[in-house]
């Protein structure tokens, strides 16, 4: 089949996680002989702040872990909706698009669907991986998504809130994965600074500073662990936190150097965002899939494994406080059966049920249902477990 991809961006992860899916799903459909193009803003806001903090160093070294991975930058102007339609079979929108992507794919799906032009007839498909919906509720009203095919959610709970808007037989629970072409466990090297604790995070507008403050800076500042943060948009007061803990900030780093940084280090930490903790409860974004999949030990703060994607206490640890954290923090520390447990036990989830390819198998799923029948209820279709069995 012909896949088209309207994203933020694949070349740049700059404070952009998406990228890291996207990429994951495009290696793996490519592997499978379909045909894939990726389109991107060419303003993209993600790739202009990498190129302007790190000059074209970061796109050098993304071509060479991603020789098969390219995209068509556009501008609103001279984009032919029309033409990507005629060449493609599936589209899938994500939600980070401008209204007028949006709405204009889905008026042409709508436009050829009355006019009965089989030729160039193709599945649209919108992908919502954000907390958007739930914390600016008239954001989803912006969209007219009514001429889509169906909607791909990244959770069960945010596929609630699209069924609770009507979508009651076209919503698909399509949770992000471990790229595990690249996130794999490696061996430490010296390319990058080695410790006792990594955390890789973006800052973003600090609404779990609280929760970071209790189980991170708290505990690390009690047990004087030898720690590093990499991310970005962190501002100058956290930065002179963090100097003050005794953290040492590394800035950015590319996604895909992420796992030769996990293997110098002997755990990390996951804190979910209070919208993932409270309002969407079950998604765990994709960080936790991919520090397991390195076979790094993870702890997390308190969130609910609504959908029992991994086993709590078995593929990571959950502290429920600062204390419980620090305990945590100590065994993994001192407890070498704890972390080969630990370790492999969530390798083993992940390469079981979680990778990318887990998810290109449930897509293909999806398209194949919505082909042979329009009206069928994604309750039939099969849930991430369900496919890996």
């Amino acid at each position: 089949m012909k896949f088209s991809f309207f994203y933020h961006s694949l070349l740049s992860d700059w404070n952009h996680g998406n990228a890291h899916f996207l990429r994951g799903v495009v290696s793996d459909l490519l592997a499978r002989g379909h045909e894939v193009q990726v389109f991107e803003p060419a303003n993209a806001w993600s790739k202009a702040n990498m190129l302007q903090d790190h000059g074209l160093a970061p796109l050098n070294d993304f071509h060479k872990t991603y020789p098969q991975l390219t995209s068509q930058p556009y501008e609103r102007e001279s984009l032919d909706l029309e033409q990507v339609a005629y060449d493609s079979d599936v589209v899938v929108v994500h939600e980070w698009n401008e209204p007028w992507l949006v709405n204009g794919l889905g008026e042409l799906r709508n436009k050829l669907q009355r006019g009965g032009n089989s030729e160039q007839s193709f599945t649209l498909l919108f992908h919502d991986t954000h907390h958007r919906a739930v914390s600016d509720p008239s954001w989803l009203h912006r969209f007219k998504l009514e001429y889509y095919d169906g909607v791909l959610a990244f959770g069960e709970s945010l596929t609630e809130v699209y069924r609770r808007h009507g979508w009651h037989h076209d919503v698909w629970t399509w949770h992000e994965a471990a790229d595990t072409r690249v996130f794999y466990p490696r061996q430490p090297n010296s390319r990058y600074p080695s410790g006792d604790f990594v955390w890789v995070g973006n800052w973003a507008d600090g609404e779990r500073a609280a929760d970071l403050e209790e189980f991170l800076f708290f505990p690390l500042r009690e047990m004087q662990l030898h720690s590093y943060a990499f991310g970005v948009n962190y501002p100058r007061e956290v930065l002179s936190q963090l100097a003050w803990e005794g953290v040492h900030y590394g800035g950015w780093i590319a996604n895909f150097r992420v796992p030769e940084l996990y293997a110098n280090f002997k755990f990390t930490v996951h804190v979910p965002r209070n919208y993932y903790a409270d309002r969407l409860p079950g998604i765990p974004t994709i960080r936790p899939f991919e520090a397991m999949a390195c076979g790094v030990p993870l702890i997390c703060s308190p969130w609910d494994d609504a959908e029992g994607l991994f086993q709590a206490g078995e593929d990571y640890l959950v502290a429920r406080d600062a204390t419980e954290m620090q305990q945590h923090m100590r065994a993994v520390l001192e407890d070498r059966d704890l972390v080969k447990d630990m370790t492999s036990t969530a390798l083993a989830t992940i390469r079981a049920r979680h990778t990318c390819s887990h998810r290109v198998d449930q897509l293909l799923s999806i398209i194949t249902a919505i082909k042979q029948c329009p009206q069928q209820s994604s309750e039939t279709i099969k849930s991430p477990k369900e496919v890996a069995a």
